[in-house]
């Protein structure tokens, strides 16, 4: 589990960015497949989900999920509202304490946010697609209506796909560069491939919404050698699925 610094400090916060370690999942899906929309057994998906609550309180209620769609849907949960999990949306937030709020990735950016005056906490899965269609935004934007200050809050930028691991087509560019030509910066050519900077465009989104308080975890998911699952390495080794990790926080 690795932890942002800048989370760790605000003590009202439990959190953590999960890689493939110390689960019970077997072969590709070895060992903490987080994802229940896997086709990884889903008894060993739901022994594995225990194991990550229990690292972030063994006494919290069930992790809250969504059923994750790119998209720039979000969910909120306070007092009077209580949601099954799976809603289809890519963020959650909430100011109910003791309800773990989580986003699975495998090469996308989760991100993990508090107001640490307002008691505030959300976990976004930015995705290009996400990202593009401005889920960040609709999170901070949403928190405010709800008394939050920019100044107050904190973002972890948590593990995911790299740019020299992120190919890309011409096409994709194109729609970055017509929506904002600053968007140039994110995108490199090496060797006649083209390259997008995922991390840095979401710390940008971040960034455009006034949040200053950003710790980037720059550790690359495609990377074997960290050991996350990744999406883009699973296709590259012809495997017909790959497990995903999780992000979690929650409010003490």
């Amino acid at each position: 589990m690795i932890k942002s610094k800048k989370l760790l400090k605000i003590k009202i916060l439990k959190h953590g960015f999960f890689n493939r370690n110390g689960g019970k999942s077997k072969k590709i899906y070895k060992s903490l497949n987080c994802g229940p929309g896997s086709k990884d057994n889903p008894s060993d998906v739901k022994k594995n989900l225990q194991i990550v609550k229990n690292k972030i309180k063994n006494t919290a209620k069930n992790i809250f999920l969504l059923h994750q769609i790119h998209s720039n849907k979000f969910v909120y949960i306070n007092e009077k509202k209580r949601f099954k999990s799976k809603l289809k949306a890519d963020a959650i937030i909430t100011n109910q304490k003791n309800i773990p709020i989580g986003v699975l990735t495998a090469d996308c950016v989760p991100i993990l946010i508090c107001d640490e005056r307002k008691n505030i906490i959300a976990a976004i899965h930015a995705g290009w697609k996400g990202a593009f269609k401005d889920i960040i935004g609709r999170v901070i934007r949403f928190m405010i209506t709800k008394g939050c200050n920019p100044r107050n809050i904190t973002a972890a930028i948590g593990p995911a796909i790299s740019a020299k691991n992120y190919e890309v087509k011409a096409d994709f560019k194109r729609k970055f560069i017509k929506k904002d030509k600053k968007n140039n910066k994110f995108f490199k050519t090496k060797y006649k491939k083209l390259y997008f900077d995922l991390p840095n465009y979401v710390k940008s989104c971040l960034l455009k919404n006034k949040i200053k308080k950003i710790e980037s975890i720059n550790i690359d998911t495609f990377d074997i050698n960290n050991n996350f699952f990744s999406a883009r390495r699973a296709l590259r080794l012809n495997h017909d699925d790959y497990g995903r990790n999780i992000s979690i926080i929650m409010l003490n």
